[in-house]
């Protein structure tokens, strides 16, 4: 199976890591969540929204990762962005997704990120009733989009993405620079064809150099590739490597800012 408009084969292939979630599914703003909490007392007017990759919500690696979010002190919501039409468990973590199993471009047509948005605007606005005022945007693969969408109408005030997927470049960074005002870290790595080099490269000469004066970082993980920050291969040391860093830039980046 080919890549589909918008995608490329590494946004349908990985490895399923191990571990048992510990969070919760709820319902927020009448949308399906994964919600991480820290341990203990802790306030929820601070909070991230994990924006998940084609695989959802219901994916281990996606809970595992929003639970980790929350041992280090952050409560998390991971919506449903996909209504329960998420890429399916049945398909092997670790092989590409024939077309007999499933068809990527039906799905895409089926979960454009105008129509993802309006979902994740519902659960916006139902965390603010119940009293979240800053919200960080982690946006994984698919998820990016929204996370820049978001930044665009000041909806989150922090933007984290990793390997993003559907970013027009150089006009969303463009774009950014104008637009938004959260502070932005790019989780980015050498073999991705939805953000290459040249992309990279343009992010940095747009909004590096302290041009974008919310603040903006990214970091590069030698021997890794498009997923890596969330459906690599534990057992590649490099792509080890590469997760554990973006994890530990992302929190830091987290506490500095939101």
């Amino acid at each position: 199976m080919g890549p589909s408009p918008g995608f490329c084969a590494d946004c349908f292939q990985g490895i399923r890591h191990e571990g048992t979630p510990n969070g919760k599914i709820e319902h927020i703003g009448g949308v399906e969540c994964y919600v991480a909490e820290p341990h203990g007392a802790h306030s929820q007017a601070k909070g991230i929204l994990f924006l998940t990759d084609a695989y959802g919500h219901k994916f281990v690696n996606n809970q595992l990762l929003a639970d980790d979010y929350a041992r280090n002190g952050f409560h998390v919501v991971m919506p449903d962005l996909f209504h329960n039409d998420a890429v399916p468990s049945f398909v092997p973590p670790d092989a590409s997704i024939s077309r007999e199993e499933f068809d990527v471009l039906a799905w895409v047509g089926r979960h454009p990120p105008e129509t993802v948005g309006r979902t994740v605007a519902q659960v916006i606005t139902a965390l603010q009733e119940r009293g979240t005022r800053k919200l960080a945007g982690l946006g994984y693969c698919f998820g990016a989009r929204i996370a820049i969408d978001l930044s665009f109408v000041d909806a989150i005030s922090v933007c984290v993405v990793s390997h993003p997927s559907l970013w027009k470049v150089p006009d969303d960074i463009e774009r950014y620079l104008v637009e938004s005002k959260a502070p932005l870290l790019i989780n980015s790595c050498e073999a991705d064809e939805m953000f290459p080099k040249e992309a990279q490269e343009n992010a940095d000469a747009i909004l590096g150099g302290g041009r974008f004066r919310p603040g903006y970082e990214r970091t590069y993980w030698q021997g890794c590739g498009h997923g890596f920050a969330v459906r690599g291969d534990m057992r590649n040391p490099n792509v080890r490597a590469g997760k554990e860093g973006a994890f530990k830039a992302t929190i830091e980046f987290l506490r500095k800012h939101l």
